[in-house]
């Protein structure tokens, strides 16, 4: 059994919570509102994030992150992404030397264009940050619904350890090296995700949203790859899974989002609806500037700026895609008479 501390109480980090301890491990919650840890203590269910879904009698939650941190052997960072670093700065004179820290959001800082477990290691030098990621709604998580996930570590031990404390007969994790591409794939398919929202919002069909996710994987890669993360990790469940559980499901509010966008309503006007924290909308500028450093061609995040940031109708934005110049769809395959 673990000593876990859990520093954020929305959807994924009550969820994750709840599962930590049916694990047996021992977890403190810290949560920064004081009216939501009241309400998680004495109502022992998230009513407006997760409800449904009980909370344990002797899981504590806390507004005092020393309480939180103090005495753990893993600390569970599932804040929102906007919220990342100014939680991580609060934290780090808590943390000791080596403390493992696994982050469990996903977002890009717009102004620097950093992944979450970069904006911790700046911040909390001597923590080991890993990441855990995948499709993976909280509202399944909570319901005990099979899922599958992946821990990225810098060592094989750390990865090893976080895959044994989570892992369930509900819950299998699965372990990688590469951090960056796991954090790539969880941010950059929420744009993608809006835009797949936008389209069902339209009353465009399954072949619309097919061409998208499959587009948009195809611009994830590129991007990822050519920053170093590796191609494996975009085609696995931080990839491809994550794309395509954002994109379809009920659950994913970057596709709610993206859909009342479709319907005619604006980003602010959506995102007020949703009542949650649109990652994707938060990525988008990211997503768009990293394409411009490394050169690499992303037009479904192109247009997706373009309707949140520049007022363009969503439908023309559609028709800009389908009508751009001609392609082939993988031009690194050869034609047979070529090689003749």
């Amino acid at each position: 059994m673990a000593n876990v501390g859990v520093l954020g109480a929305g959807s994924w980090g009550t969820a994750l919570s709840v599962l930590l301890h049916d694990n047996g491990h021992h977890v403190t919650v810290w949560s920064i509102d004081p009216e939501e840890v009241c309400m998680l203590t004495k109502e022992r269910e998230h009513k407006t994030k997760l409800p449904g879904v009980k909370i344990p009698e002797d899981m504590v939650f806390t507004t005092v992150m020393e309480e939180a941190i103090n005495g753990k052997d893993v600390l569970v960072l599932a804040v929102p992404s906007p919220f990342t670093r100014a939680t991580a700065k609060k934290m780090s004179p808590y943390v000791k030397e080596g403390q493992i820290i696994v982050d469990v959001a996903k977002g890009i800082e717009e102004s620097t264009l950093m992944t979450l477990s970069m904006q911790i290691e700046e911040e909390i030098p001597q923590a080991d940050v890993a990441v855990l990621s995948g499709p993976s709604h909280a509202e399944e998580v909570g319901r005990k619904l099979p899922t599958g996930c992946v821990v990225g570590a810098k060592t094989r031990k750390t990865a090893e350890y976080l895959q044994e404390m989570f892992t369930n007969e509900v819950f299998r994790v699965y372990t990688s090296p590469d951090i960056l591409g796991i954090e790539l794939g969880g941010s950059l398919k929420n744009v993608i995700a809006l835009a797949a929202g936008m389209a069902d919002g339209l009353g465009y069909g399954d072949n619309t949203k097919a061409a998208l996710i499959t587009r948009g994987i195809a611009e994830i890669s590129r991007l990822g790859v050519k920053m170093g993360g590796k191609a494996e990790s975009f085609s696995g469940l931080t990839g491809m899974g994550d794309l395509i559980v954002t994109c379809a499901s009920v659950h994913s509010r970057n596709r709610k989002a993206g859909y009342l966008m479709g319907q005619g309503k604006s980003m602010q006007e959506a995102m007020d609806e949703v009542k949650m924290v649109v990652e994707g909308v938060y990525s988008a500028k990211a997503a768009a500037k990293l394409a411009k450093k490394y050169d690499v061609s992303m037009p479904i995040v192109e247009q997706i700026n373009k309707i949140l940031f520049e007022g363009k109708d969503p439908k023309i934005a559609v028709e800009e895609l389908m009508l751009r110049s001609k392609k082939s769809e993988h031009a690194s395959l050869p034609w047979p008479e070529e090689n003749k």
